[in-house]
């Protein structure tokens, strides 16, 4: 059978779909981006248990020697390293103290390549969102 239409005819060989080159990309994207996320993972977890651990030790503090003490016996427990208690900037008196802290955290990912993260968090970040809630 002829085709008259000047139109090409789709050849029976022509297949749609990832390329062999297309593939191996896409591995190696999502290959990096799960070797970022299992390297930088534990770091953000420990990140969330400081962050919780001072705001806890500035709701229950009365004094900014509390406030460390506190959040020192927090952070043993919690098998906190990156901050201690000492490393927290205290504002504010009484019931009103206002902790922040900052810190870096380098992660090794291959050869002398490293991932450098820098954490920072405070008490007053909380008070006014759950405020603007």
């Amino acid at each position: 059978m002829i085709r008259s239409d000047s139109s090409p005819a789709r050849s029976d060989n022509e297949q749609a779909g990832f390329s062999l080159i297309g593939f191996m990309c896409t591995l190696v994207v999502l290959g990096t981006a799960g070797m970022l996320a299992l390297r930088a993972g534990p770091s953000v977890v420990e990140y969330w248990a400081v962050k919780k651990a001072v705001v806890a030790a500035a709701a229950v503090a009365g004094s900014p020697e509390e406030l460390r003490s506190t959040f020192d016996k927090l952070a043993a427990a919690g098998f906190i390293d990156s901050v201690e208690g000492k490393d927290l900037q205290i504002t504010g008196r009484g019931k009103d103290l206002q902790a922040s802290f900052a810190y870096q955290k380098k992660i090794p990912l291959v050869g002398p390549a490293s991932l450098l993260i820098e954490y920072r968090g405070s008490t007053a970040n909380d008070g006014s969102e759950k405020a603007a809630q």
